[in-house]
């Protein structure tokens, strides 16, 4: 495999910091097979490319997994599940018309002062499936409503979070949380063995919530260590 390796820029999660990518080379043949393997090793999928940081002084970012058999909700996230039985989950491997605007609905009224807004159908489609592989769109219905859409690639024994966007409007249903907790569910039922959920940095408390999913593992020192507690 041949990897491109990006100029320094300022990093997406610790302020002050310089990030640098190593970047599986997009002519790459068998692009797909490459990302079973790659995943496992701590990389990532951002739009067509495959990636994982490689900074110089820094190893703050570490890839995180749900070992999914084994997972134990806590009461917190017990309480989220009963809190929204009334939620439905339904699976399409294709993108949908009515995505799109609740992407967007997401991005003005969550994220209007980071890097994402303002929000474009462009930037969308970016983090569908890639032209070499495929995605999974788990979507949650309240009645005949959408409410969420959690972007997930799936992989030979493994899926892979992408990006979650839902209606702002329900934010006291913890609809971020409830998707995981569903990707998890979904896994389960599928007798998928892992749910990647990206990069946890524990520096960056926005992303903390990652490590609420009990058991959990992290890729530290190019190995996976598998963490019980909080």
């Amino acid at each position: 495999m041949n990897f491109l390796l990006t100029q320094n820029f300022d990093c997406s999660y610790l302020p002050g910091r310089q990030e640098r990518l190593a970047v599986l080379a997009p002519d790459t043949p068998g692009l797909q097979h490459s990302y079973d393997l790659l995943i496992e090793a701590g990389f990532r999928r951002g739009g067509e490319n495959l990636y994982r940081p490689l900074c110089e002084n820094c190893n703050a970012c570490q890839s995180i997994r749900i070992p999914t058999a084994r997972f134990n909700p806590s009461r917190s996230q017990k309480r989220i599940l009963k809190r929204n039985q009334d939620i439905s989950l339904a699976v399409s491997d294709s993108v949908q018309d009515n995505y799109y605007p609740l992407y967007e609905r997401y991005i003005r009224q969550k994220h209007a002062d980071g890097a994402m807004f303002p929000p474009s159908e462009e930037q969308f489609r970016g983090m569908t499936a890639p032209s070499w592989g495929r995605s999974l769109y788990l979507e949650l219905w309240l009645d005949k409503q959408l409410v969420a859409v959690a972007i997930t690639d799936p992989l030979a024994d493994a899926l892979s979070a992408i990006y979650t966007f839902y209606d702002p409007d329900c934010q006291q249903r913890s609809l971020g949380i409830l998707a995981i907790l569903r990707q998890i569910e979904y896994c389960q039922q599928e007798d998928v063995q892992w749910l990647y959920l990206g990069y946890q940095v524990d520096e960056c408390n926005k992303m903390n919530y990652k490590t609420q999913f009990l058991p959990y593992q992290r890729r530290i020192d190019n190995q996976w260590h598998e963490f019980t507690k909080k």
